[in-house]
């Protein structure tokens, strides 16, 4: 569902390329400086997503390309645009976990009320099979949000190679390179993440974990396709998960876990950027300098 979901829709991909402007004549004349300016920016990213991997976080690997591509792009002397980052990113970075936890929130209780009289043991049965569905329906989001932030990346470089016009669609193998990425990385398994999502926050049974992913996928659809805004996943489902468990009781919810979360997710984009911009100055140097 991963590699489906990559196959259908370019508009978030759109919106990520357009984070950053080149200068037609730096296009024109150097295309080499644009070049390590997008590979820079995903180095930064990249740097960020690691560290916060290890320590098990699930941070934003959205907004830690966002944030790598603005820093690279400062310390290249290249225009951010910051409108677009603004309304299509950070609005929707702040309002999306919001929503996701409110809804979670009232599909749980929604659910609760509406199984009050039947047997525990059987709904969760049937909970289980319906969260496979669920299950499925938040990788097809998944695919269609985080594999096109890696093509509106590659369509920046092959735009700052002249491969392609400012105007020009996705080419094929881009797409279907980005889908193949998003559904071996998930495949390969990050399992650090995974125990915190399920365990760490609260222990998920298949009710909950029903009601987390059904709001999670419908969230990133939306967003998708509605607003084209590059949203990330990980904050989605975090937050849905968060909902859910607090209608166990506040207490359920680890709170000192989800604050070392909210923690990763405000540091995202500074550290994303500053890492950028230092790796900027070494690729700057041995390929540019030298």
């Amino acid at each position: 569902m991963n590699f489906i979901g990559a196959f259908l829709g370019q508009k978030v991909a759109q919106t990520v390329a357009e984070v950053i402007s080149f200068p037609d004549d730096m296009l024109a004349a150097d295309p080499v400086h644009a070049l390590v300016i997008v590979m820079s920016g995903l180095l930064g990213a990249i740097t960020w997503n690691m560290i916060t991997w290890y320590y098990g976080l699930p941070s934003s690997s959205s907004h830690a390309l966002i944030g790598g591509l603005g820093g690279a792009a400062i310390a290249g002397g290249v225009s951010v645009n910051w409108d677009t980052v603004v309304n299509k990113v950070l609005i929707p970075m702040v309002l999306s976990p919001l929503f996701a936890f409110g809804a979670g929130f009232a599909v749980m209780i929604a659910i609760m009320w509406l199984f009050r009289r039947a047997n525990p043991h059987r709904a969760q049965r049937r909970f289980r099979v319906a969260q496979t569905v669920s299950a499925a329906a938040m990788a097809l989001g998944h695919g269609l949000q985080d594999a096109q932030k890696t093509m509106g990346v590659i369509f920046l470089a092959l735009l700052a190679g002249g491969y392609v016009s400012a105007g020009d669609d996705l080419p094929v193998w881009v797409i279907f390179s980005a889908a193949a990425a998003i559904s071996l990385g998930t495949y390969s398994g990050g399992w650090r993440i995974m125990r915190t999502l399920g365990r760490r926050i609260i222990a998920l049974d298949p009710s909950r974990g029903f009601a987390a992913e059904s709001v999670a996928a419908t969230v990133l659809y939306t967003t998708a396709y509605v607003y084209e805004a590059p949203i990330s996943t990980t904050h989605t489902i975090t937050s849905a998960v968060m909902g859910v468990g607090a209608t166990k009781r506040l207490s359920a919810v680890r709170w000192g876990v989800a604050r070392s979360i909210l923690t990763a997710w405000v540091l995202t984009f500074p550290m994303a950027a500053a890492a950028a911009a230092l790796c900027y100055a070494v690729a700057h140097f041995f390929l540019e300098v030298l």
